[in-house]
């Protein structure tokens, strides 16, 4: 699977997509630090990646159509997580797109839960 993570990620969490065997590529290793919301959209539509973001602003499918790219992850967080809340919070949705189509769809995934909302016919 092919995934942009927002910038807000570490090295980290980029090795654990990598352990998965996922393409991965990072807003900061482009040189898209600090771009614009529409900005990042139109990449990740443009190359056809999955954007993993802490930014609720891409919710709004109406703004950033989550079917126009491979989709759109939400990770929602508590105040100060821990790395391994992180990673499990990772490991968990990476896990579920074995079953569950992303591409396309918007997923909200927080502790102990995913919300998956697509437009497209599953």
């Amino acid at each position: 699977m092919k995934f942009k993570l927002d910038e807000n990620f570490a090295s980290r969490t980029v090795e654990v997509f990598r352990a998965g065997g996922h393409d991965i590529q990072t807003v900061r290793d482009e040189g898209l630090g600090g771009a614009s919301d529409a900005r990042l959209h139109d990449a990740c539509r443009a190359e056809q990646r999955c954007l993993v973001t802490l930014d609720m602003d891409f919710s709004d499918p109406l703004r950033f159509d989550p079917a126009e790219c491979g989709g759109t992850v939400i990770l929602r967080l508590p105040v100060n997580p821990s790395l391994r809340l992180l990673t499990a919070m990772i490991r968990g949705f990476l896990g579920m797109i074995q079953s569950t189509p992303i591409d396309g769809a918007l997923w909200i995934v927080e502790p102990g839960r995913i919300r998956v909302h697509s437009t497209r016919e599953l």
